[in-house]
């Protein structure tokens, strides 16, 4: 039996072939790649560019909130001035205040005396009414007049004083702060 010899080229020739599929399937899973890289750019590329926008659009949206902040500072600004004048006025008035507070001890002091003087005058009145028999029922009315302003008074007495007392406790924090405020 003769054997035939296989011819060299014929491996040669195979080896090529199996090298040629073997590049065929390595180009074809790199093509399968480079689609799949591109559709992970694209899509990458979307995402970042509608993150973008987004962060555009809060960008303006906190400008927006600044203005308003800027406006409303502004706004509390011209109202602090107005306030600012307003305490100078109170300042003022407190200080007048403070000024005509002296004269509430002296209206106490004449309260007093008119509320001493007031039984005699009553009891002057109702002696009076006793020798003048003419005018007797009028005399009568009067001194029952008196009496009840002589109670009003003696109730008046105790008011006014409580609010000398209170006019004074006022005033006392306020005028501590006088010297300070302009």
């Amino acid at each position: 039996m003769i054997r035939k010899r296989e011819d060299p080229r014929r491996a040669i020739v195979e080896v090529i072939q199996r090298l040629g599929r073997a590049t065929q399937l390595h180009l074809d899973e790199r093509q399968r790649h480079f689609r799949i890289t591109d559709i992970v750019l694209i899509t990458a590329s979307l995402l970042i560019l509608g993150g973008a926008a987004f962060d555009v659009y809060h960008a303006r949206l906190l400008y927006q909130d600044f203005n308003e902040i800027i406006t409303d500072m502004y706004a509390i600004h011209d109202h602090l001035v107005g306030v600012d004048n307003d305490m100078a006025d109170i300042t003022t008035n407190m200080q007048a205040f403070d000024s005509h507070m002296t004269h509430m001890e002296n209206i106490n002091e004449r309260m007093k005396s008119m509320a001493a003087i007031m039984p005699q005058i009553r009891e002057n009145t109702r002696l009076m009414a006793g020798d003048m028999s003419s005018v007797d029922e009028n005399m009568r009315l009067v001194g029952d007049a008196m009496l009840i302003l002589d109670t009003r008074i003696h109730a008046m007495l105790g008011g006014v004083g409580i609010m000398r007392n209170h006019m004074n406790q006022f005033s006392r924090p306020m005028s501590a702060f006088t010297p300070f405020m302009p």
